[in-house]
């Protein structure tokens, strides 16, 4: 099974701290690590270790940050295909408290594939499964030469300008910027999942089928909820990219979810086969 990802990477510092700091407050952490992140790597990683081998499709600033970034993707498992822009790379700052929930800063404009970049888009036409986290229209077009193309609705603006028909949409309902209104498509996808946290979710398929899918129980301690949502993308596309029923493949999804967040930061704990 081939898989690849389009879209977008963070440098991301996370500071593990009792609490979120008051105004005025200075705090002390207990842990702080790096390491590059964001929606597109997270999932990229989880779909390589499902599946064997990932390609990422991003861009990278031309600077030490995107050099770092590439080259811990890469000893991550990845394949970079990245095109480089004479910007900085984008950063963020993740807190992490005392309950694991991580509260994110970003800083700096996002950086995200296009198609009129020099990237091995024909590649995309031998590709059982591709995760679409950021790209312009014409670089959803290019992911839509795969079988199989899920899509975070934090794209949704270049879905609808791009005029493809997804197989599967996922949103979060508590996080404002991955609303959407499934009427501005041309064609509704064949699946759209809307996660809950840590109560689950529901979906519904184009056919009409409606339904909710349960949390999985976290096979350790719970460390951070960094990356939850991306691994459970990752899992569901490579389970849809496989063949699987939407129930099945819901299901992996979840089990994606709740292992990262028993590991510290997103790729400790991903899911593997043999789990």
């Amino acid at each position: 099974m081939r898989t690849a990802v389009v879209g977008h990477i963070e440098w991301v510092d996370f500071v593990r701290v009792d609490h979120l700091p008051s105004p005025g407050e200075i705090l002390h952490p207990t842990e702080t690590w790096a390491a590059p992140a964001g929606g597109g790597p997270v999932a990229a990683v989880q779909l390589e270790r499902l599946a064997g081998n990932c390609t990422f499709f991003t861009a990278l600033g031309d600077d030490e940050i995107g050099a770092r970034a590439r080259r811990e993707m890469e000893a991550l498992g990845l394949r970079v295909e990245a095109s480089i822009r004479e910007a900085p790379t984008r950063r963020a700052f993740t807190f992490i408290d005392r309950t694991g929930e991580r509260t994110i800063t970003t800083i700096g404009q996002r950086l995200q594939p296009a198609a009129a970049d020099p990237l091995a888009w024909e590649e995309l036409e031998d590709t059982d499964a591709v995760y679409l986290c950021a790209a312009d229209a014409g670089a959803v077009r290019e992911a839509r030469r795969s079988r199989v193309l899920v899509a975070t609705s934090r794209a949704f603006t270049s879905v609808v300008q791009a005029e493809v028909r997804l197989d599967a949409l996922v949103g979060s309902s508590r996080d404002p910027s991955e609303r959407f209104d499934l009427s501005a498509l041309r064609e509704p996808p064949r699946l759209v999942v809307v996660t809950e946290g840590r109560i689950g979710g529901s979906f519904r398929t184009a056919d009409g089928r409606d339904g909710r899918y349960e949390a999985a129980p976290l096979p350790g301690p719970l460390s951070d909820t960094y990356g939850l949502g991306d691994s459970f993308a990752g899992g569901l596309t490579f389970a849809l990219g496989t063949g699987w029923d939407v129930d099945r493949a819901l299901e992996l999804a979840a089990r994606c979810g709740a292992s990262c967040a028993t590991g510290r930061g997103p790729y400790e704990r991903q899911l593997t086969p043999e789990q």
